[in-house]
């Protein structure tokens, strides 16, 4: 037996040319990977730059924040933090009542995020599991009604508040808007791919449909479910113009409609403007954070079929 035989047969893998005949092949198959690195190597920067333009409001936010309105309008703008934090604390408290103003907000989102998802996945159910006459008609109105702008709505709405009694009060801001167009349509498309046969089968055992909707079927929508949820907390802690028309006591006012007061005819606090806005923000960033992965399964849900 010759040498070369002896290697063959203690390593299979081996072939005549030594170490330079197997490092072709690795180099082979490094290529496609550089090569692929190489051309998205623009993406990257470009993604980059885009990350550092869309953190920088919020970093001149935090900043001015702890300044005062002065040092905001000198030369050269402030980079760094300053030292004026608690002053601008404690006046943005004074000025609002920003701890009760947080607890209004906080108060109406949660409310109206609990009944508006309920509301939303019950239709969204009904749209997708039953079959009735003109249910296609039903679906499309409801599409329709996100095409009508929210001015047109106003007035109508206010006058069913101010017959109703219901001005300054909380059920005003939360009652009108329950019924998301938006909600009731992601939920439909969830509970399309719900197999109908687990629900005649949940029916034939005597559950009710209200059982089978919160044990059976709402279990599988989770993430879209927290998806809508995270959704509309999050328009109805923003909301501005309803709750600027609704509430008159500067005691039940929401966070925009209070940062709002604070911009004067001759004098604006803008130091304490960045500090509620930061404030403000900083439960939605949580909010987000905790919930990121079911909010973006959620909005991707139905785009893959299994």
């Amino acid at each position: 037996m010759t040498a070369t035989s002896a290697l063959t047969s203690v390593n299979p893998t081996h072939r005549p040319g030594g170490y330079g005949a197997g490092s072709g092949t690795g180099t082979t198959a490094r290529r496609p990977g550089l090569a692929r690195g190489i051309l998205r190597t623009p993406v990257y920067v470009l993604l980059s730059v885009a990350s550092v333009f869309s953190v920088l409001p919020f970093a001149w936010m935090v900043i001015a924040s702890t300044h005062e309105t002065k040092d905001l309008f000198g030369t050269p703008l402030p980079v760094l933090p300053g030292g004026a934090l608690w002053e601008n604390l404690a006046r943005l408290q004074e000025s609002v009542n920003f701890s009760q103003v947080m607890l209004n907000s906080l108060v109406i989102a949660v409310l109206y995020t609990v009944f508006s998802s309920v509301v939303s996945a019950m239709a969204g159910y009904g749209l997708a599991m039953y079959r009735f006459r003109g249910r296609g008609v039903l679906l499309a109105v409801v599409l329709v009604t996100m095409m009508i702008p929210m001015q047109v709505l106003l007035v109508p709405l206010f006058q069913m508040m101010a017959s109703a009694g219901w001005i300054d009060s909380t059920q005003a801001v939360i009652l009108p808007f329950l019924a998301n167009a938006f909600g009731i349509f992601l939920m439909r498309q969830s509970f399309l791919d719900f197999p109908v046969t687990l629900v005649e089968a949940a029916r034939i055992d005597g559950a009710s449909e209200l059982r089978t909707f919160y044990r059976i079927v709402l279990p599988v929508a989770r993430p879209q479910l927290a998806a809508l949820v995270i959704y509309t907390f999050i328009s109805q802690w923003n909301a501005f113009i309803w709750p600027l028309l609704m509430l008159n006591t500067e005691d039940k006012y929401t966070v925009p409609v209070a940062l709002n007061t604070m911009i004067g005819m001759s004098r604006v606090d803008y130091s304490g403007l960045m500090l509620g806005s930061l404030l403000a923000t900083l439960p939605l960033m949580l909010l987000f954070l905790v919930f990121q992965k079911q909010f973006v399964s959620g909005l991707l849900g139905g785009a893959v079929k299994g």
